[in-house]
């Protein structure tokens, strides 16, 4: 049985740059805008209850526990034993925000793992 290499088609190229991009641009906001802004940091403190509070506070939860890096880490683990468009695309988004928000060293892991998911052996010649 001849195993299909994993490519991607131009289409899903550009499928992952608009995720990527507008994944990092999310975090990015919340990074600078959100949890590291002193004004609204104070406000969300005192009780305010809107949606840039509520994302402040899971992002601040999820990003202390490491859960970014721990699940774009599982989620390459997972590409590299079976790739495929949907798990690149997961692991992208986890890793992606996770360098943004704190967890640079297992969502860096990730990204090379991800990348390592593109390896295969060289055809052999005839």
């Amino acid at each position: 049985m001849k195993k299909i290499p994993f490519r991607l088609s131009p289409y899903q190229v550009q499928w992952l740059l608009i995720v990527g991009f507008v994944t990092v641009g999310y975090a990015l906001y919340l990074r600078y805008l959100a949890i590291e802004l002193s004004s609204v940091a104070l406000t969300c403190d005192a009780g305010l209850q809107t949606l840039a509070c509520k994302s402040r506070a899971v992002a601040t939860t999820l990003f202390k526990n490491s859960v970014f890096g721990a699940t774009a880490l599982v989620i390459a683990v997972l590409h590299v034993m079976r790739p495929s468009i949907v798990l690149l695309t997961g692991g992208l988004i986890a890793a992606g925000v996770g360098i943004v928000l704190y967890n640079v060293v297992l969502s860096g892991l990730a990204i090379g793992l991800l990348i390592l998911g593109f390896a295969r052996p060289a055809p052999a010649t005839a």
